[in-house]
């Protein structure tokens, strides 16, 4: 199966910031639908199947959803707390993906949530954790909201407002 264009922007911006250490510049002939519309995005990196890194953005920050893949694949290869830079050797064994974001929406309950549907941002005060949809060993709503949770620091005691969102997942 051919890689999308949302994957290829993530992996040339991957590569060109690992091996110069300077962001990307756009290419001219990207699809209108990524020079033109703008949404939150993540990217995840994965290395032989095991997560790598991921960073992203729930609302738009750039003007584009292009520069917020490129701004984001350049974030979840050097930035993500969680692991160290992204280096040259390692790239020929990553593999990328892309999940743009649809604007998230206010529920009432963890009951309008799907884990396969629906990511989850889950807010207590200025906490705030988000977990994408349809993620491996990620079967219940119950552990989809508590990893969320965990993500933000918030503890279980804690009253929380819960948002969802759907995602368009590009490989």
């Amino acid at each position: 199966m051919a890689k999308s264009e949302h994957v290829r922007l993530a992996e040339y911006s991957i590569s060109h910031f690992v091996k110069t250490g300077k962001t990307a510049a756009l290419s001219e002939n990207l699809p209108k639908e990524l020079t033109e519309g703008k949404a939150g995005v993540f990217v995840s990196i994965k290395k032989y199947g095991a997560l790598r890194g991921c960073v992203g953005t729930i609302k738009p920050v750039t003007k584009n959803t292009a520069n917020e893949i490129l701004r984001n694949a350049v974030s979840a290869c050097s930035e993500d707390p969680r692991f160290p830079p992204v280096t040259e050797d390692e790239l020929p064994a990553l593999t990328v993906s892309v999940d743009v974001l649809s604007p998230p929406e206010a529920i009432s309950s963890a009951d309008l949530l799907d884990v396969k549907r629906y990511g989850v941002i889950v807010t207590s005060g200025y906490k705030r954790g988000l977990l994408l949809p349809n993620l491996d060993g990620v079967d219940t709503v119950d552990e989809q909201v508590s990893i969320a949770m965990q993500k933000a620091g918030i503890y279980s005691d804690e009253c929380i407002e819960l948002e969802r969102f759907e995602v368009i997942r590009y490989l």
